[in-house]
């Protein structure tokens, strides 16, 4: 181990439990980017109502901010496995029954609305699990072999999810409007068998205190992340990322077809330069790791992200966006690693389902309201200053890491009752 909290230990092995729930993850990612390019077309030839069609998406996004710290209270207190192979085959049977009604003609904006919502609301359980199983897999005191273990998972989802399912999705819609929801539902009920068929041994958990509640403990996962310096400061800047997010997002297509009059065509370069950036990314974050430690690689990534954001916000040329995306992606990729590794270290020992549950909750809060003001600032002064916009967020989110310049700093006082102090591992 070295000081600044690098581990010199390898990669986690592939048979066992990490490469089984490696393909769980990642076809399920497949089946996700399905369904994700199908609901919006599928929306649009039931209505023509631009509101209607966003409520899909909206109600994609609200379970996270209403249920999120609830269902890493239950990822707590179940068996981690256990939860994630029955959310998937309860997403399994509800796909597969959207199918049907697909098939038969009866789908409907509140049938897609219900859908997203259901979906979103099981996940917030399934990711929670997830986050908190992955380290008995890999060997979580082994910082290396965590961090390396999620570059790998978020390689092949963004591989499975960014590259393979849009482009299926034309071939499978050839078959019928049906066939993305069904082979949906498939991948998710591949991916229950696959973790139902991991062997881990039950987490060691502390005896819940007498009369103690899902409320009490939610409270304690939110005391847990705002005790711990370096994780209320991951935790913050996140969010204030995913605010600039939500604007460049909810604006890109404007900024593409709009300010550059790139057409479809440069909006799909430019979604497919973010991809490859990513994959890039998570191909050498171990590399840079070695090199800068997680924390060096976190503040890197976001010092590298606003330069990129300004190129996008001034430069008119289709090529420096598609440059620059990539190399948005490319950083995006070392940040969500390392700050994910860094949660996961730092979360007390059977915390750690309500710690990432605060943690992604307060994070995801801010893209809607990014949204709401990239379109703000977009009508206001052109479709390239939501970009900048970003990039003022990116600026406070590193302003708000300074304090993980330091992460050796002990997680809370020894005597609050809620965890223990320990250094970054």
């Amino acid at each position: 181990m070295t000081g600044d909290g690098r581990t010199l230990t390898g990669a986690p092995a592939w048979r066992g439990g990490f490469g089984r729930l490696w393909s769980a993850a990642v076809l399920s990612s497949f089946g996700d980017a399905l369904r994700a390019a199908a609901l919006p077309l599928l929306a649009v030839s039931v209505t023509d109502e631009p509101l209607l069609i966003a409520s899909v998406t909206a109600c994609g996004h609200l379970p996270w901010i209403l249920f999120g710290l609830l269902g890493g209270a239950v990822a707590d207190r179940v068996d981690q496995r256990r939860a994630m192979w029955t959310v998937d085959v309860a997403r399994g049977l509800l796909v597969g029954g959207f199918a049907v009604a697909v098939a038969l003609g009866h789908a409907s904006i509140g049938l897609l609305v219900a859908l997203a919502f259901a979906l979103t609301t099981l996940q917030t359980l399934f990711d929670n699990a997830a986050t908190a199983l992955l380290p008995a897999l890999v060997d979580g005191e082994d910082g290396e072999k965590l961090s390396s273990a999620n570059a790998r998972l978020m390689t092949g989802q963004r591989v499975a999810g960014g590259l393979l399912g849009g482009p299926a999705v034309p071939l499978l819609l050839a078959a019928g409007a049906a066939a993305p929801f069904a082979a949906d539902a498939l991948t998710f009920l591949v991916a229950a068998v696959l973790v139902a068929s991991l062997r881990t041994s039950a987490p060691q958990r502390s005896p819940a205190p007498a009369g103690s509640t899902l409320r009490r403990e939610i409270a304690d996962g939110l005391r847990a992340l705002g005790r711990d310096r370096a994780l209320r400061a991951l935790c913050a800047a996140t969010a204030l990322c995913n605010v600039g997010m939500g604007a460049l997002i909810a604006t890109l297509v404007v900024l593409v077809t709009g300010w550059l009059d790139a057409g479809t065509g440069g909006y799909a370069a430019a979604t497919t330069a973010y991809t490859v950036g990513s994959l890039a990314g998570g191909a050498v974050n171990r590399r840079i790791t070695d090199r800068l430690g997680r924390v060096g690689a976190v503040l890197l990534a976001g010092a590298v992200q606003i330069a990129a954001l300004a190129v996008m916000g001034t430069v008119r040329s289709l090529a420096a966006l598609v440059a620059a995306l990539a190399v948005f992606g490319f950083m995006g990729m070392l940040w969500n690693v390392n700050t994910t590794t860094l949660m996961q270290q730092r979360s007390p020992a059977g915390m750690l389902g309500r710690v990432s549950a605060a943690f992604r909750t307060l994070a995801v809060a801010g893209a809607p309201l990014g949204a709401l003001l990239g379109g703000a600032v977009a009508t206001a002064w052109g479709p390239n200053t939501p970009a900048l916009l970003t990039a003022a967020f990116f600026v406070l989110s590193l302003t708000a890491l300074i304090p993980v310049r330091t992460p050796d700093a002990a997680v809370v006082a020894p005597d609050d009752e809620v965890t223990t102090a320990h250094a970054d591992r």
